[in-house]
């Protein structure tokens, strides 16, 4: 195994168990234990994204970097990121993470002109492709950054201006291209600057109508290159612009129905999901309820700050909720666990990206296993069954059959009378829940 870039990780990171105390080693996950039918591998299918990983430098909306990577050493930028790629994968390989994700200009610098900018991209892709045989990572997906440059100051797809949409148009071209030679089973639109920053100046109708049209040009492309995987969106609010078109999972579903859009997913992002003033759990649900629950961007935020910290998942109940929902939905076909996720400003050690994603997978691997005893025991499924059984007899069957009407409705309330008050049991849920987190083995 190669030592170029991480010299101290001389060996890769195995699964100890919980009683080890050793920090590069796994507490809880094992990638080849089954769980539910499926290793823990193949349900959690953990992957490393790119930018935070090894493009992060430490800074944040108040200081500049902290970190001195040594892939990034060369003044020739294409020499940087063909030793980010290496780094990348040496990185990979030591921490035992089937999978890995990309934004374009993260893994191939941007060129003075399209063509050149395509023809940087494959040229690291190429190379990509070499280690991803040499290694046995996967990709799960890629994506276009939409977001960084200085042209999509007014959005991509949302842009008042058609020349700009084709610059995407282009991007998102050659980021499908890579996608498809790398493998990957999804892409992801991540609408970085899709919003606006004043309603005044602003064509709401016009510019998702864009929006929309973007996506059904992406989807012929990708079916012309043979692309076999998904789309899916990511819901991002507030930051950067005022207001984001896709806030949340439920304003990203009314946005793909009202469009007549069956061929994108959703990939949800916790630090999001909060952000947008909602549990990750609640926009799990969403997404998954409505069939569109895709992909996870496995990260948190912090509570005291109001942007998007994107730390690493060490909550177990959040882990528990999201692995909860992913059983019952019968797993993710298309997509997987992503970590966007960065390490914070402070923790620039190289070691520092190990011990975070052993702890987020550990924490993922934890939910997985108290998630499946709970839908064993049927916890949560007779909690709901007892509450909502009025809804499969009687007047409440009526109604869900189409049955009932306003006056059959009437003549049940005036026969039965007042209801009788039943307790939500709220606390006594969260104590058998923490019962869960706790004492499962």
């Amino acid at each position: 195994m190669p030592d170029r870039f991480f010299p101290t990780v001389t060996k890769p990171i195995a699964y100890e168990g919980p009683e080890s105390d050793n920090p590069l080693a796994f507490k809880w996950y094992d990638a080849k234990r089954k769980i539910a039918g499926k290793t823990m591998e193949q349900h959690l299918k953990f992957a490393v994204c790119y930018w935070h990983t090894f493009k992060g430098t430490g800074s944040d909306p108040f200081g500049g970097a902290t970190f001195e990577r040594p892939w990034d050493a060369s003044s020739d930028p294409m020499q940087r990121a063909a030793d980010t790629m290496d780094a990348a994968f040496e990185f990979m390989g030591k921490l035992g993470a089937p999978y890995w994700c990309f934004h374009d200009r993260d893994i191939a610098p941007e060129g003075a002109t399209v063509a050149e900018s395509a023809a940087n991209l494959e040229t690291i892709v190429a190379q990509a492709k070499a280690l991803q045989k040499k290694t046995g990572v996967k990709l799960l997906w890629g994506t276009a950054n939409l977001f960084s440059h200085a042209r999509y100051a007014h959005g991509a797809s949302t842009n008042p201006d058609p020349l700009v949409f084709a610059h995407a148009c282009a991007q998102v071209r050659h980021a499908l291209d890579a996608t498809v030679a790398l493998g990957g089973t999804g892409y992801v639109f991540w609408g970085g600057r899709e919003g606006y920053s004043m309603l005044g100046n602003t064509d709401m109708k016009q510019e998702q109508d864009q929006f929309a049209r973007f996506l059904f040009m992406a989807r012929e492309y990708a079916t012309k290159i043979g692309f076999k995987g998904r789309f899916f969106i990511e819901p991002k609010p507030k930051e950067p612009s005022t207001h984001q078109y896709d806030v949340d999972a439920a304003t990203v579903l009314g946005f793909l129905h009202s469009h007549g859009i069956d061929f994108v997913d959703l990939n949800i992002e916790n630090n999001h999901a909060t952000l947008a003033g909602h549990t990750f759990a609640h926009d799990l649900m969403v997404a998954s309820q409505a069939g569109r629950l895709g992909s996870l961007d496995v990260n948190r935020g912090n509570p005291m700050l109001g942007w998007d910290t994107d730390q690493f998942p060490t909550v177990v109940e959040d882990a528990v909720w999201a692995m909860h929902i992913i059983l019952d939905q019968g797993g993710l076909k298309y997509g997987g666990l992503n970590f966007d996720a960065k390490v914070r400003r402070g923790s620039f050690d190289l070691e520092d990206l190990f011990y975070a994603h052993i702890g987020g997978m550990d924490a993922f691997a934890r939910g997985l296993i108290i998630a499946d005893r709970m839908r064993q025991d049927g916890f949560r499924a007779k909690t709901l069954a007892t509450r909502y059984a009025g809804w499969k007899k009687g007047f409440g069957a009526e109604v869900m059959q189409g049955k009932a009407t306003l006056e059959s409705g009437e003549a049940y309330a005036a026969k039965a009378g007042e209801p009788k008050r039943v307790s939500g049991r709220e606390e006594q849920f969260e104590n058998v829940m923490n019962q869960y987190i706790y004492n499962c083995p």
